[in-house]
């Protein structure tokens, strides 16, 4: 079966780019697909509609969001419910069970 497709959504002065980054790169090492994924700035005219209207950063897999959200109407900062308050990006294990879900 191929390896899920995985997109990274985001906005270039965003702050959590490079945890975004450094997580999808886990989360692949963890259930062992290959760590490659396409990146979208939001201000791209290419931008696939299903991907307009997340905030940054956010991660798809297969068309999906990781974190269960639908698409808003702003491309805005994004913070994710965690163990400690709020973050920047997804825990390692929701991106995990995403990607283990398209295998």
């Amino acid at each position: 079966m191929p390896d899920p497709k995985i997109e990274l959504i985001y906005e270039r002065t965003c702050p959590n780019v490079e945890a975004a980054r450094a997580l999808i790169k886990a989360a692949c090492a963890q259930i062992g697909c290959s760590a490659e994924w396409h990146e979208w700035e939001v201000s791209d005219a290419r931008l696939p509609a299903y991907a307009r209207g997340f905030g940054s950063p956010t991660i798809l897999v297969d068309m999906v969001d990781v974190a269960g959200q639908s698409a808003g109407v702003s491309d805005c900062c994004r913070i994710y419910p965690g163990g400690k308050g709020v973050q920047g990006v997804p825990a390692l294990e929701q991106v995990v069970q995403a990607l283990k879900g398209c295998r």
